[in-house]
């Protein structure tokens, strides 16, 4: 018979983890969308930007996830 041996670690998070993979990949696209954005509307300040992607995701059930980033830039645009 055989048996297998488990093991169990603790883990702990260092503030500095936070933004480890997946977290840098959304942090990433974030910056990547409001760079396109503030390019698309040069008019809009930052702040206008990130209150126009706030109301897209309160609209979205709170989520922008499961949206395209094409999506999410026409709603965006719309807004602003």
């Amino acid at each position: 018979e055989n048996s297998v041996q488990k093991t169990s670690a603790s883990y702990t998070i260092d503030s500095s983890d936070i933004f480890n993979s997946p977290y840098a990949l959304n942090l990433s696209s974030f910056t990547k969308l409001i760079n396109r954005l503030q390019s698309m509307h040069p008019e809009a300040s930052r702040d206008r930007i990130v209150e126009a992607l706030q109301q897209v995701r309160k609209n979205n059930k709170g989520m922008l996830c499961g949206l395209s980033i094409s999506t999410i830039e026409e709603r965006t645009s719309a807004i602003l």
